[in-house]
């Protein structure tokens, strides 16, 4: 057995302000269960005047590269009596970082945080051991300007999205195109409308997309569908089965909101929870997993819990994440998994 040290990126702390180890070592606790033998004493250290995250275990090749995932990772160590022996890490990189780090807009999601919950939810599905092999779909029913899609694709992953904004569908269309014509790769991107019964309901983004010009020869191509309509009125627009996780991230009541029923804007994240569900359900494959980050000032966990357990969902235990970002939110994650 070998003990290791993560030292956490930077970034993450300016993020997280100081609860960024806690974060961590909860997303650690939680790859675990696709680790070929256990990890133990998982906590923090200060070593140098620096702090890490040490744990021990006996860790494979096929190990470091899960957990090169990590969304704060920034590098890895065994520790050899008083000295830290550098790991080389092998994170999944299909494309430059920057398709991540480029998008800057009032309400993004960041993508660290990001990264976070599609790692915790896809470690709490039954496509937990196939994470690092790529041929997976992502859905984010609230995609926005697609922070989650994009880690989809960084991932060599297939998204889908729905997004009721039209302008946010345009902005996200013009920046992957723009992105990938600066990157000289092979694709094609189109925005058509979407009928339903004889009439006009959507309108329907597609990507195709390759990394390299061998792989598009290939036909080795990833694909995001963005489709921009309402998340609660999704039947027959999305066909069954789609996705083998579904990420979102819920309107926090201060700046996003959602429509209710009457055409107004609702800022309650559970009246959306509620009525999308239903919805969004029925687009998982069996075995898949959900995973939801909202703000708790206006909306307990426990509710939360309620509307998943009352669509027979199986909670997922994690290590607490529940942590501050600004004076009107504090953040939390629910990880729940399809069980039929």
């Amino acid at each position: 057995m070998s003990r290791y040290a993560l030292l956490l990126a930077p970034s993450a702390n300016r993020v997280y302000a100081d609860q960024a180890s806690r974060l961590a070592l909860a997303e650690v606790a939680a790859f675990g269960k696709v680790l070929s033998s256990d990890i133990s004493d998982i906590g923090v250290a200060t070593l140098g005047g620096v702090e890490y995250l040490t744990f021990t275990g006996a860790l494979s090749e096929r190990d470091i590269s899960y957990l090169s995932n990590l969304s704060s990772a920034y590098a890895l160590f065994e520790q050899v009596d008083e000295l830290l022996r550098p790991i080389m890490m092998t994170p999944l990189a299909t494309y430059d970082s920057d398709l991540i780090t480029i998008p800057k807009y009032a309400g993004k999601t960041n993508e660290q945080f990001t990264k976070l919950v599609l790692n915790l939810t896809l470690l709490a599905s039954a496509s937990a051991g196939r994470m690092l092999d790529g041929h997976l779909t992502v859905l984010d029913p609230l995609c926005g300007r697609g922070t989650t899609l994009n880690q989809a694709l960084m991932y060599g992953y297939d998204g889908v999205g729905v997004e009721i904004d039209g302008k946010d569908v345009e902005a996200y269309k013009l920046f992957l195109q723009t992105w990938l014509k600066r990157k000289r790769l092979k694709h094609t991107a189109e925005l058509v409308p979407v009928r339903r019964q004889g009439k006009r309901a959507a309108r329907r983004l597609e990507v195709t997309m390759a990394a390299s010009k061998e792989d598009h020869k290939a036909g080795a191509v990833q694909k995001v569908t963005v489709l921009q309509a309402d998340t609660t009125q999704l039947e027959g627009l999305i066909r069954a089965g789609v996705a083998d996780v579904l990420v979102a991230d819920l309107p926090y009541g201060v700046a996003h909101g959602s429509y209710d029923d009457e055409g107004g804007i609702s800022r309650r994240p559970l009246d959306l929870l509620e009525r999308a569900v239903p919805q969004w359900l029925p687009l998982l494959r069996p075995g898949g997993a959900l995973g939801l980050s909202w703000n708790t000032k206006v909306a307990r966990r426990e509710l939360a819990e309620d509307i998943l357990l009352a669509h027979n969902l199986e909670l997922v235990d994690q290590l607490p994440l529940d942590h501050r970002v600004d004076q009107g939110i504090e953040r939390d994650v629910l990880v729940a998994r399809k069980t039929n």
